[in-house]
C-alpha cells in the first residue's frame, strides 16, 4: 500500500505565496514521477507541474516563472511552492504520483487533495 498525503493548502490574498506539501508512505522502492494538478469549480482537472526522479521539470504555461516544483528523496516528499498567487488559481490541489513499490510493482496513486483559495 502506497499513499499520498497533502497539506498546506489555505486561504490567501492575491500576490501572496503558499508551499504545499505531498509525502508519500507505505512500501515504496521509488518514486518516479510526482505530479501536481488542480481542479477549480466547474473545470477540468489539469497538470500543474511535474518532476521527475532526476529533477526534471514541466509546468503549464499558466504557472510557469510563479510556481516551483521540487522533492526530497530523503523525506519521500515533493513540494509545490506557490509565488504571485491570482484569484484564478483557486482549487483544490491533487497529488499524483507514480511509484515502484518494494515488491516491483507499478502503482500510480492519488492524494485526496488540498485546497486553495486567493481571494481579497
Amino acid at each position: 500500500q502506497v499513499q499520498l498525503v497533502e497539506t498546506g493548502g489555505d486561504l490567501v490574498q492575491p500576490g501572496g505565496s503558499l508551499r504545499l506539501s505531498c509525502a508519500a508512505s507505505g512500501s515504496i522502492f521509488s518514486i518516479d514521477v510526482v505530479g501536481w494538478y488542480r481542479q477549480a469549480p466547474g473545470k477540468e482537472r489539469e497538470l500543474v507541474a511535474a518532476i521527475i526522479t532526476g529533477g526534471g521539470t514541466n509546468y503549464a504555461d499558466s504557472v510557469k516563472g510563479r510556481f516551483t516544483i521540487s522533492r526530497d528523496n530523503a523525506k519521500n516528499t515533493v513540494y509545490l511552492q506557490m509565488n504571485s498567487l491570482k484569484p484564478e488559481d483557486t482549487a483544490v490541489y491533487i497529488c499524483n504520483a507514480q511509484v515502484t513499490t518494494t515488491g516491483l510493482r507499478y502503482r500510480e496513486v492519488w492524494g485526496q487533495g488540498t485546497l486553495v483559495t486567493v481571494s481579497s
